[in-house]
């Protein structure tokens, strides 16, 4: 057996070698296929009522096991010619089972690694790296089609990651886990129900593995398959005796419930720089200080982004236990710094992480804007409420919006905070500023369109070591757009 983790760190990036497109800007999934009302887009599936898919298609005359998978017809779907043909075989057919594989650790929003489909006679594998940018096209019609049954177990991300990579969209779904629920199982796992109805017990060996690899091990080809292969038959099964034994109500909650998944719409995960933070995983059991907040924060947009213009995950630039702990110690060298996030990321510059450290605590040193969101965070108050207030007070401001970001990837002159100047710019032309802000990285939208940091006054308080002020009333600041070298 081919043993995979979770993370294949020796694998290349698929966004590299198979040239695949993201947007990771900071701005809303616009959903461009499909029609708008205003500026909100409308889901095909929206048109139908979930009641008229409870017997489209109808049942089987006779519910038969599914042959073996050894002895089933199978196809790795590797090209387009292939992929035409998977096509033409959905167009014949009333119904097909559907899922995916997908990784989330190596980039921003994640992508789709694999798609696997069958129908009653033939199990297909679709690797949908190789194939990013025809899968759409080939695939988009049968998916939408409100008179071919799709059957999926929890779907609600599979349809999702089917919206955002290949603006596919489902109509018509059954939802095995739905199904589950609403015949109270005692489980609603798909193992669960490969052992119920098929007596297959399930190998779990691959669910966390990194399936971007290629080419792709015979073991993890044979599990994908297994995933939709069994499925067409359990939707019979647990269709059959919810009409037997729980009535019609049953089917139309389960049809119900497996269309209000199929018609949510994808949303990309948009940074707002006053309350992203506020989420962050562990942060209300840290119990931090307004400093160690104000540090919180900063390293949270610095984190994000990062992760979008190098298409990482956060979790993989910067864990947030990492994160929490680099804010708890607030480490004032590079080896202290080094000792608590030990592994090294081409982007990361310990340095500068170091400075953002100490200009966080000096700013909160002045303002103290976070040591009441320390308090309230401290008593528990839920985290939405907190948001809610800050966003309509908006006296809140992100440390980040007063410090000026830097990785030497976005731009091609290393800058530096240093005793109020910037290394690499002509440092006579901010003698007289006690602001100064440069334009963010192109491409990059998840910050406003300048960032700010505070310099050293040097008509009023020497220009050597000095430690960034308490921030001036708006009016009173001056500020001086530098363009990118």
């Amino acid at each position: 057996m081919t043993v995979v983790p979770f993370h294949a760190s020796w694998i290349p990036k698929p966004q590299d070698e198979f040239n695949i497109q993201t947007d990771n800007s900071n701005t809303p999934f616009t959903h461009p296929w499909l029609p708008k009302y205003g500026s909100q887009p409308i889901h095909p599936a929206t048109r139908y009522n979930p009641l008229d898919f409870a017997f489209l298609p109808p049942l089987p005359s006779h519910v038969t096991k599914p042959i073996s998978i050894e002895t089933t017809p199978f196809k790795l779907v590797e090209n387009v010619a292939d992929l035409d043909y998977l096509a033409t075989k959905l167009s014949e057919v009333q119904e097909f089972a559907v899922d995916l594989e997908h990784n989330s650790y190596r980039s921003f929003q994640g992508f789709t690694c694999l798609m696997q489909i069958s129908t009653r006679y033939e199990d297909f594998v679709v690797d949908t790296l190789k194939l990013w940018d025809d899968i759409g096209s080939y695939l988009r019609k049968v998916f939408q089609d409100p008179f071919k049954r799709k059957i999926m177990h929890g779907a609600c991300n599979d349809i999702k990651w089917l919206q955002r990579d290949f603006n596919i969209y489902v109509c018509n779904l059954f939802d095995t886990m739905q199904a589950s629920k609403v015949m109270d199982l005692e489980r609603n796992s798909l193992e669960f129900l490969l052992k119920k109805y098929c007596g297959v017990t399930a190998n779990k060996e691959y669910q966390t593995s990194d399936w971007r690899i290629r080419p792709l091990p015979q073991d993890m080809i044979k599990y994908a398959r297994e995933d939709t292969h069994y499925l067409l038959y359990i939707h019979d099964v647990m269709k059959t005796t919810i009409l037997s034994k729980y009535g019609q109500d049953s089917l139309a909650d389960v049809c119900r419930l497996s269309h209000n998944i199929s018609v949510r719409l994808y949303e990309k995960e948009v940074f707002n720089k006053d309350v992203s933070y506020l989420y962050l995983y562990g942060l209300s059991e840290a119990d931090l200080d307004g400093k160690q907040l104000a540090v919180a924060c900063a390293l949270y947009e610095w984190r994000d982004n990062v992760a979008r213009e190098e298409d990482e995950s956060t979790g993989y630039v910067l864990p947030n236990k990492v994160l929490l702990e680099i804010a708890k110690k607030l480490p004032n060298n590079e080896e202290d710094l080094m000792r608590i996030v030990k592994c090294k990321h081409d982007f990361m510059d310990f340095d500068f992480i170091v400075k953002l450290i100490e200009v966080a605590v000096d700013i909160e040193s002045c303002t103290a804007k976070f040591k009441d969101l320390s308090l309230q965070l401290r008593q528990r108050i839920p985290v939405s409420e907190i948001a809610r207030k800050v966003q309509f007070s908006g006296k809140c401001e992100s440390p980040r919006k007063l410090v000026m970001y830097s990785v030497p990837k976005w731009i091609g002159v290393k800058r530096r905070i240093l005793n109020g100047r910037v290394e690499g710019e002509d440092e006579d032309s901010f003698g007289e500023f006690s602001t100064v802000s440069f334009e963010s990285p192109k491409g990059l939208s998840s910050s406003p369109k300048s960032t700010t940091f505070l310099s050293d006054h040097r008509g009023k308080g020497g220009g050597g070591g000095g430690k960034a002020p308490c921030v001036k009333p708006r009016h009173s600041r001056k500020v001086v757009k530098v363009k990118k070298g």
